[in-house]
């Protein structure tokens, strides 16, 4: 928070000043402090104006022109925390914790806090005020017996906000870091939140879109001279949502709500004509179309939402283009027990080839003209109840997923 001295009045008579338990009497005292800061500010600035007259030299004329401004500045921080800290801490912890961040440290009682010296406390609290954007209770600090540093962990390990920083254990350096926090969307700091409405506006999106919540990741690896992180803002409104991704301070993807005209109608008579090939149904109304731009994949994307329950998305890159028809309901079934789970992977998992292919290949077929004959089988071994359909001779591979009656829910095709 920064103020110029003569606003000061007005802005102690705002909120949160306004509702402050102390009395109006003591409000008087907090202004006439800060009047009292202004009127020695202006006594030392002409004090020094008079110093200046007795010099002749004109190099030594802009010397000490020049201090009357420092002074300036100093007096009017010094009256700014005065104002602050005789307001109960209100303001204070923003302004202070600015200056000097090992204020606003949070340390357990655990005795391993012992080893972070002073060093070490100040680069905690300034790698988490400029990197993760909050301050994490450190609970757990350990000196490597090889290495000699020190390793603290901060926050919860199961929960969205955890920190743990290596420490070199003679200057306090950072070494490494690995952090993520969570905050509501309208505490991310300035400089991202002032980028939101033109991202939108530059893939035609709604800027009124407001912020609801925020990710922070931080990644240090030994060798490198500053953290890396990683920030998402998820955004909505009662017409739509989005949400944008920085790496550092530049962004790298934006995506958001749009308007159905913005889109081909050639994609949404073929997004329909998809949708009743998997399903067998005639495909629901258009309900909501979604864009991103992502540049540092170099690719853009349209998703196109179809009642409460079909997707098709449609990726244009310049490494790859992909095409996706999906019931995005479909998936794993609720099951009781353990076992049925087991029983339920295990039949997906076994589920023969054949079956596969004679409830995909007509869906295929239909939407792409393609005879999935020519194509080899091959089943995902790491998800489940997928399967692929490579052309050995062509780039291009077909992904289908499906259920234990051999039901197809999802079609990607794509052409690396």
């Amino acid at each position: 928070m920064r103020f110029k001295d003569e606003d000061w009045e007005k802005e102690i008579r705002k909120e949160p000043f306004a509702s402050s338990p102390f009395q109006d009497q003591h409000k008087q005292n907090v202004l006439r402090q800060v009047e009292w800061m202004k009127t020695g500010e202006k006594h030392v600035n002409d004090a020094l104006d008079h110093k200046q007259k007795q010099h002749t030299m004109k190099r030594n004329r802009r010397t000490v022109r020049s201090r009357p401004w420092k002074v300036a500045v100093v007096t009017t921080v010094a009256a700014v925390a005065a104002a602050a800290i005789l307001w109960n801490g209100q303001v204070l912890k923003p302004i202070v914790e600015k200056v000097y961040p090992v204020s606003a440290l949070q340390l357990s009682e655990d005795p391993s806090m012992n080893l972070l010296t002073s060093e070490m406390k100040q680069t905690v609290a300034m790698t988490m005020r400029d990197y993760l954007g909050k301050q994490l209770e450190v609970h757990y600090a350990k000196k490597g017996p090889i290495t000699g540093w020190v390793y603290i962990e901060a926050g919860d390990v199961n929960k969205s906000e955890y920190a743990k920083m290596w420490l070199d254990g003679k200057t306090g350096a950072l070494v490494e870091a690995d952090m993520r926090s969570e905050m509501p969307g309208n505490e991310l700091e300035h400089r991202f939140l002032r980028q939101v409405p033109g991202l939108l506006k530059g893939i035609n999106s709604d800027p009124t879109l407001k912020p609801i919540s925020a990710r922070r990741y931080v990644k240090m690896k030994q060798g490198q001279e500053k953290p890396v992180w990683f920030t998402t803002l998820f955004l909505e409104n009662g017409k739509g949502s989005g949400s944008i991704e920085w790496t550092r301070d530049e962004a790298v993807s934006v995506s958001g709500t749009v308007s159905s005209d913005t889109v081909s109608t050639d994609l949404i008579t073929n997004a329909r004509s998809s949708i009743e090939a998997l399903s067998g149904e005639p495909a629901p109304a258009l309900k909501s179309v979604t864009f991103t731009q992502n540049d540092k994949q170099l690719e853009e994307t349209t998703s196109l939402y179809f009642g409460d329950r079909y997707l098709v998305r449609r990726v244009g890159g310049r490494f790859s283009n992909e095409y996706t028809v999906m019931d995005f309901q479909r998936g794993v079934p609720e099951l009781e027990t353990g076992e049925e789970y087991e029983l339920y992977f295990d039949k997906l998992n076994n589920m023969d080839e054949k079956i596969i292919r004679q409830n995909a290949a007509p869906i295929i077929r239909k939407m792409f003209d393609i005879d999935l004959d020519k194509y080899v089988f091959e089943r995902d071994t790491k998800n489940i109840g997928m399967a692929t359909f490579r052309l050995e001779e062509m780039a291009n591979m077909i992904q289908v997923r499906y259920e234990e009656d051999a039901r197809i829910t999802m079609i990607t095709i794509s052409d690396l």
